[in-house]
């Protein structure tokens, strides 16, 4: 199947609320031009570097997400031009990215990102570090931030229930916090969890974002 047929056919798979963001991380502008032409317009990066070479040779309409591990560093070179840092896991981070949303005169739309994973190779923040920040002085003063829900990924298991689980946790976090700190607010209302091997595990357990690469841009 061309990468066309495949993402046509993961969108008839899975409800209209979920939203498909194709990882092009590592992937070659040509594939994903032809993604594109597809009429996909929503592409997750994971490195800043890569990102900004990629950036100016593909079309201006894309919807781009970061979605790796972010440096204080690196917020001022994806700031102007990304649609949702999907990677926040401190209030460090945070400042920085309202720091230079302002400079840029623009509302950077966030999700949280929690540890749910038993892996220490992955990032994220725990329940009570999450309440910390959404308590904390600093976040409440930031003008520039827009905290959009939740993001997690699993543990790397052909274990089902491990999986479900986990995915399982992430909605009852995202309905503490939100029943806590956004209940009047209709912008907190992503879950961004699962990817090409356990999206539909995830979509079960209340995903309303999933990330897809492998299974798209990948030979079989």
């Amino acid at each position: 199947m061309s990468i066309e047929e495949k993402i046509i056919s993961l969108k008839k798979q899975i409800p209209q609320t979920v939203k498909l963001v194709a990882v092009s991380k590592t992937k070659p502008i040509e594939m994903i031009e032809e993604a594109y032409n597809s009429g996909h317009k929503i592409f997750g990066e994971n490195r800043v570097q890569e990102f900004l070479e990629k950036y100016p040779k593909l079309p201006k309409d894309i919807e781009w997400h970061f979605i790796g591990h972010l440096q204080t560093n690196k917020v001022k070179y994806i700031v102007p031009t990304v649609s949702l840092i999907q990677s926040v896991d401190s209030l460090k981070i945070l400042i920085e990215i309202n720091k230079e949303s302002e400079k840029n005169n623009k509302i950077t739309n966030c999700l949280l990102e929690m540890y749910i994973a038993n892996e220490e190779s992955k990032f994220g923040l725990d329940k009570q570090e999450a309440i910390d920040i959404l308590k904390s002085k600093e976040y409440n003063n930031m003008k520039n931030i827009r905290i959009c829900g939740l993001m997690g990924m699993a543990t790397y298991t052909n274990n089902v229930d491990i999986i479900r689980k986990e995915f399982r946790n992430l909605k009852l976090y995202f309905d503490m916090i939100k029943e806590s700190f956004f209940k009047e607010k209709s912008y907190f209302k992503d879950i961004s969890m699962g990817m090409s091997s356990d999206y539909n595990i995830a979509i079960e357990e209340g995903s309303t974002i999933i990330r897809i690469g492998t299974s798209l841009f990948e030979k079989k």
